[in-house]
């Protein structure tokens, strides 16, 4: 890979994460341009930005994690999130929700693993939506 496209996928990462954490964010509007431009980085960028994303939602999880007990998170959060259990990650894509429900999900301390696992697969679908939106 060249320098542009090692920087234009470096920007797609930096734009999932951010957009991940309770930071603002359209990952999706970076990688539907960066697919527009170049569809032959459909699988780089794919991955790419679920690898962002996923990251930047377990750094909220972290995030809950460190939230004494003796604190409560958002009580709406933490009751979808004790009712759906780990696969209510697959949702952590959704706007200002997501963030709430992944800080829930490392306060209630789920396990790790299966936690990334059912964000990883939620973002994933979301931006395999977008990607083929793009081409």
């Amino acid at each position: 890979m060249d320098s542009d496209t090692l920087a234009t996928l470096a920007g797609l990462f930096a734009s999932a994460f951010l957009a991940a954490t309770i930071l603002p964010g359209g990952s999706e509007v970076v990688l539907y341009a960066v697919l527009a431009r170049d569809d032959s980085l459909y699988v780089p960028a794919l991955v790419i930005a679920t690898l962002g994303n996923t990251l930047g939602a377990l750094t909220s999880y972290a995030l809950g994690r460190l939230v004494p007990q003796r604190y409560t998170p958002s009580a709406r959060a933490l009751d979808w999130t004790r009712r759906g259990g780990t696969p209510i990650l697959l949702l952590s894509w959704v706007p200002l929700v997501g963030d709430a429900l992944c800080v829930a999900a490392g306060w209630l301390r789920f396990a790790p693993g299966l936690s990334a696992a059912f964000i990883a697969l939620g973002k994933l679908a979301r931006y395999w939506v977008v990607a083929q939106a793009a081409l």
